[in-house]
């Protein structure tokens, strides 16, 4: 259990309070989501069909919570771990053009996360995904994206704290860009997460580039996909968090992979077999649209704008026993 108790932490709001910025944070971020990037709203299903391919395999190793349908023998439905291909498919059999997108409020179960102050087995965040020429396609483009959801955490979080005037700090608007062979080279006897701890606190809003390809130490920076992200054009936007004194990811997100990169990836992960399914089918045929496209944690946003040491302070899930104790000891009141 990797929990970070903060000293003398007291919460700015209590639960009441709480549940209410809950609410307004969520409203206020969605509807300037879409303005900005152009999104509609998408129901999104809360399970597929396994060995389809469209669920996302996070880093290949997490198990999917799986069960069997009464009127349906021999199908195996899966809870979804995100939709990032699911949006893709999405995006062509709803008829998007380019420059349109969509978000979906995506709630899944991940039985094999390893709970802490940032980690719950409930994982709620929007996912969204936008139509893109292939003129777009570069590291420009995704950090005027970048950019622009940034600012769009800090107007809201502006706007909060005009409702609820105990809460105080600010985040920086200022995004500073960085590969992660980069942040390899910069900080070389140090762990992917010290690094990134070290590097955003001294930039305070950071996004890290180019993550999911085998860096020079012969290992990643982090475990991506092959068949979603284009590895060279994708990365993380993680802010300072000053409660608990290191990074805090707060989105995964990137340009998609189209036919040349989707092949290129699959050789080097060794996953070439995933060109039998019918996701990376439709990608390798050019079936499916350009896009870009992520995941913004619903509950993480809550937490860094009210200012939470923990997300169970801001959702309700199930946590070990040691930590509700830890949590319940240190004033930390989770739902």
């Amino acid at each position: 259990m990797a929990l970070v108790i903060p000293k003398a932490y007291k919460s700015a709001l209590d639960i009441r309070e709480t549940e209410k910025a809950i609410r307004i944070t969520r409203e206020l971020f969605k509807a300037t989501l879409c303005k900005k990037l152009n999104l509609e709203r998408a129901s999104a299903p809360l399970f597929v069909k396994a060995g389809t391919g469209i669920n996302d395999d996070l880093n290949g190793i997490e198990r999917a919570v799986e069960f069997d349908i009464l009127h349906m023998p021999g199908v195996t439905a899966q809870i979804v771990h995100s939709l990032a291909k699911w949006k893709r498919i999405a995006l062509k059999n709803y008829g998007y053009k380019v420059g349109e997108g969509i978000y979906t409020n995506m709630n899944a179960i991940r039985r094999d996360e390893e709970t802490d102050n940032l980690h719950s087995i409930y994982v709620d965040q929007w996912d969204w995904e936008k139509v893109i020429a292939r003129k777009d396609r570069n590291q420009d483009f995704l950090k005027e994206t970048v950019q622009t959801i940034v600012d769009i955490v800090c107007d809201v979080q502006e706007e909060v704290q005009k409702q609820f005037p105990a809460l105080k700090r600010k985040l920086t608007r200022k995004v500073t860009f960085i590969t992660s062979q980069e942040l390899e080279d910069l900080y070389p006897d140090l762990t992917p997460k010290e690094r990134e701890n070290a590097f955003a606190k001294e930039h305070k809003t950071i996004f890290i580039m180019e993550i999911g390809d085998v860096l020079k130490s012969g290992e990643p920076h982090d475990g991506r996909a092959p068949d979603y992200d284009d590895w060279k054009l994708n990365g993380d936007i993680i802010f300072y968090n000053e409660i608990l004194d290191e990074a805090f990811e707060l989105s995964s997100m990137g340009i998609r992979v189209d036919e040349k990169s989707l092949r290129e990836q699959l050789q080097k992960s060794d996953h070439e077999d995933r060109l039998m399914l019918q996701y990376d089918k439709m990608l390798v045929n050019g079936e499916l649209p350009l896009t870009i496209g992520g995941g913004i944690g619903q509950s993480r946003l809550c937490m860094l704008v009210l200012e939470k040491a923990h997300i169970g302070e801001v959702h309700a899930s199930i946590w070990p026993d040691e930590m509700v104790q830890t949590c319940k000891d240190a004033g930390i009141k989770l739902l």
